[in-house]
């Protein structure tokens, strides 16, 4: 079966080390758009965070689509329409600040251009901020200011203590929420049931599409569920062992334009 639909995770895949796409990577994808393929940006990023790159990419133009917020949202490119999106239940927000706060760890979460907190600015919210390229905006009080509907929050901290913290909220909430950590330092904390493979399924009922045409592409623990649902599921060679482990194929690095790689061999 042909592959109609290239989805790719953004960090350490689509981009290199210095978060770039390649020139070599950037013509492969403007070429499968050009023969009719749809392109999917899907990353953990804040939907701000993708929007430069869709734009780079032209998404808008040949019908692309974001999935942002690791699932939690899909945007159609070519006219902006929300296609799918699940909120955080906001009642939960108390018991995680406080979490947070007996920790010492920082919570986090997103309005509009903004990355918002109450906590004390970490190195980690520093980094989740120049990597979307929004700034962090300072509020008095996060579960009393958050009077809107927000598609995750982040916990960023020391990778010993999320480590530790990670188990007893799972615990806690059960499969009310999706609790994991895409980074050491990064304890994402989503709506139940939702992450990439999920969200997909809803993209793929939308465009009548199968996921035997699908093609996936990532490097990280938030890319497994992607890998595994894809027709074809791509790991990049800087993976993470367990990714290597669930996908179908292995391609080049992101410094080794391993997208490109892909586009080559199983979409041109």
């Amino acid at each position: 079966m042909a592959y109609e639909i290239l989805v790719l995770d953004i960090d350490g895949t689509l981009t290199n080390s210095k978060k770039e796409i390649s020139d070599k990577t950037y013509q492969s994808i403007m070429t499968v758009q050009e023969r009719g393929h749809k392109v999917v940006l899907a990353s953990g990023r804040p939907t701000p965070g993708i929007l430069p790159l869709a734009k780079k990419l032209r998404l808008a133009e040949y019908g692309g689509y974001i999935l942002s917020f690791n699932g939690a949202k899909i945007i159609d490119c070519s006219n902006g329409e929300i296609i799918f999106q699940q909120v955080l239940d906001r009642d939960y927000l108390p018991f995680l600040h406080n979490k947070a706060k007996e920790n010492n760890v920082g919570i986090l979460s997103y309005e509009g251009d903004c990355v918002i907190t109450d906590s004390p600015i970490d190195k980690y919210m520093e980094i989740e901020s120049r990597i979307n390229g929004i700034p962090i905006k300072q509020i008095d009080d996060f579960p009393s200011y958050i009077q809107f509907d927000i598609n995750k929050c982040l916990m960023t901290g020391d990778p010993d203590i999320l480590r530790q913290i990670e188990p007893g909220l799972k615990e806690h909430f059960n499969d009310l929420l999706n609790i994991y950590r895409s980074e050491p330092f990064f304890l994402e904390i989503m709506p139940k049931n939702i992450d990439k493979a999920f969200s997909l399924g809803k993209l793929l009922d939308h465009l009548g599409l199968s996921r035997e045409q699908m093609i996936s592409c990532g490097d990280g623990f938030n890319d497994i569920s992607m890998i595994e649902y894809a027709g074809m599921g791509v790991a990049m060679a800087n993976a993470q062992e367990i990714v290597k482990s669930k996908a179908d194929y292995i391609t080049l690095s992101n410094d080794e334009d391993g997208i490109a790689h892909v586009i080559e061999e199983f979409m041109l």
